[in-house]
């Protein structure tokens, strides 16, 4: 697989293809699924192909963005995980959704692991963080396992909290 950007022991995770947008619709369109993302509605199908254009953007810019997760021995996206910098915020911050019926196997922690390690030594991101709703408590357990650390709330233009965690790489002092 030519785009390959990770592997774990189950997954394979590689860069966004033009023919994934039928896989970003069936994700990103589940109306009980994106209530956790972003404004809580799902996406459509420009909303989708417009995400595919500013990933390849993103690639360019920063050699990173949203990539397709795929089981190593099935075909199909069963979801997406990346590296974004949304409105252009200083702070990379890992995102990720996946279709429903691969919840509560530990794929979303397992590809998380395998994201945060693919910035830390690709990329040289020291310092990444994940936002969730505060009561998404399914959300804090993926990030707490993937080995982030609860941080503070943010405040949000609406009046509501978001909940930032936060992944500090361990420093690679010099050796003596």
């Amino acid at each position: 697989m030519i785009d390959l950007v990770f592997e774990t022991k189950r997954l394979l995770v590689r860069r966004w293809r033009d023919s994934d947008l039928p896989y970003l619709m069936a994700v990103y369109g589940d109306e009980d699924a994106m209530k956790w993302v972003g404004d809580g509605k799902p996406l459509n199908e420009t909303a989708c192909a417009e995400w595919l254009n500013v990933t390849n953007r993103n690639y360019t810019i920063y050699g990173y963005g949203m990539f397709a997760v795929e089981l190593k021995y099935e075909s199909g996206v069963i979801g997406f995980c990346g590296i974004v910098h949304p409105g252009g915020q200083e702070e990379a911050e890992c995102k990720y959704a996946y279709l429903r019926r691969f919840w509560g196997q530990g794929i979303a922690s397992e590809a998380l692991v395998g994201l945060i390690g693919y910035g830390v030594t690709r990329h040289s991101i020291p310092f990444m963080i994940a936002t969730t709703a505060p009561e998404n408590i399914a959300s804090h357990r993926v990030l707490v396992n993937a080995g982030m650390v609860k941080g503070e709330f943010r405040n949000n233009e609406d009046g509501s909290y978001t909940q930032v965690f936060e992944y500090t790489a361990p420093s690679q002092g010099s050796q003596n």
